[in-house]
């Protein structure tokens, strides 16, 4: 939402025509990082509604299959955040929308990345 220009064109297209889904692991993930610092001046209580209302995404909540699915994840990645997301996808047979080349170790048969 704030770098909008480093999304793909297939990935703004992709979220356009939906459904599309923000992971509540990812408001986790921006609250730590602003807690740390890491993030200009986020405030929290707004992030979450204004972004799914902004972009038109659906909430995506952290169920306990989604947890069962990082058991099954290589270490290719070390960062908790991505990996919950990637099980996510996994466990939700979800296309994961992304930027981080980072995550392309995954990509298989299992997970799908639009980049």
């Amino acid at each position: 939402m704030l770098e909008p220009q480093r999304l793909s064109a297939g990935i703004r297209k992709a979220v356009e025509t939906g459904p599309a889904y923000l992971s509540v692991v990812s408001y986790w993930e921006v609250t730590i990082k602003n807690m740390r610092g890491n993030l200009d001046a986020v405030n929290l209580q707004e992030w979450w509604p204004v972004t799914l209302e902004s972009l038109g995404l659906r909430p995506m909540l952290f169920r306990p299959e989604h947890v069962a699915a990082i058991q099954r994840l290589e270490p290719h990645h070390a960062d908790p955040f991505d990996r919950a997301i990637i099980a996510t996808a996994i466990a939700e047979e979800l296309v994961l929308l992304t930027t981080d080349k980072g995550l392309d170790a995954y990509a298989g048969q299992d997970l799908k990345i639009l980049r």
